[in-house]
């Protein structure tokens, strides 16, 4: 068990990160222009970039996902004033892409535990993906200590940067599903069971995004927001039968790629572990670190860390 625990854990964090440098280049972009492109699965040069994204470049999806996940091992478990620093340390960097909500909450110069529910006051939006996106680290850290614990966590760690609780629980949401899937367990077959956990103020949003019969051309928003972002990668997990059609998948819809890419790619990669994701897109893989020196981690970097985020690396 063991074993595959710690390939569904690398399929997980690696798969996400693959999912944002593949859907990174195709960013508010129309319908269908990945298949346009690349029409034929397994043809190669998918890892295209563009967009001011080199070839394989992470985004700012998997750059906070790293920063999570090297705090919690680094501080030895969560700790949430050390996770803002490092955000805060990042976002001054001036990284290629930050999401508008981040960057006002960590340059607001207000404390780490007001400064989203103070913005979220002012404003009253912020039910972005900014929170989902960077959950895959989390997800695998928290998975063996059960549903409420992780969940918890998950809403933890997106308040800091999102002050509306529907992000809190669609955060919380993937990090169950996610929970599941590294157990071996059908995060499909687990969505009802964990929609009983979500907060009753938004469980019925919840419930339409995930539920069997709900595909992305439903959605009422657009795919930026958390909960059609979440639908769209349980759909494209739900639709498809291995870890490349589903990031295809998700990358084809649209709109904001790189994220939806990147939450399906986590998802996808614990189902089908690390093994499924294919080579010729690890291989260019890397992750800039903005404000932590020249730091670029690659494939072989995120396995280690997902490894160490277990418990058992």
């Amino acid at each position: 068990m063991t074993g595959l625990l710690l390939e569904r854990a690398v399929g997980a964090v690696v798969g996400s990160a693959v999912g944002d440098a593949l859907g990174a280049p195709f960013e508010f972009g129309p319908e269908g222009a990945f298949t346009a492109r690349f029409p034929h699965p397994g043809g190669g040069g998918e890892m295209c970039g563009g967009g001011g994204w080199d070839p394989g470049e992470a985004t700012d999806d998997t750059q906070m996902a790293v920063l999570v996940g090297e705090s919690l091992l680094e501080c030895g478990g969560l700790d949430l004033p050390d996770v803002f620093r490092r955000f805060q340390r990042w976002a001054a960097a001036e990284p290629k892409d930050i999401g508008l909500q981040t960057e006002a909450v960590l340059g607001s110069g207000d404390p780490w535990d007001t400064a989203a529910a103070l913005h979220f006051q002012t404003n009253q939006r912020a039910a972005g993906n900014g929170a989902l996106m960077r959950a895959a680290t989390s997800a695998v850290h928290f998975a063996g200590r059960g549903r409420d614990a992780t969940m918890d966590a998950a809403r933890r760690l997106a308040a800091l940067t999102h002050g509306d609780r529907a992000a809190w629980e669609g955060t919380a949401v993937f990090h169950e599903l996610l929970r599941v899937a590294l157990t071996g367990g059908d995060p499909l077959a687990a969505v009802p069971g964990t929609l009983t956990a979500v907060h009753p103020g938004h469980r019925e949003r919840y419930a339409v995004v995930l539920a069997p019969d709900w595909h992305p051309g439903l959605a009422t928003e657009f795919n930026g927001a958390v909960w059609p972002c979440l639908g769209s990668a349980v759909w494209a997990v739900r639709t498809t039968s291995s870890y490349e059609d589903a990031v295809r998948a998700a990358v084809d819809l649209g709109g904001d790629t790189d994220t939806v890419a990147a939450v399906t790619g986590g998802l996808a990669g614990a189902v089908y572990g690390a093994g499924a994701i294919p080579e010729r897109w690890t291989g260019p893989l890397h992750v800039p670190l903005p404000g932590f020196g020249k730091r670029v981690l690659r494939a072989a970097g995120l396995s280690e860390l997902a490894c160490r985020l277990t418990g058992t690396g």
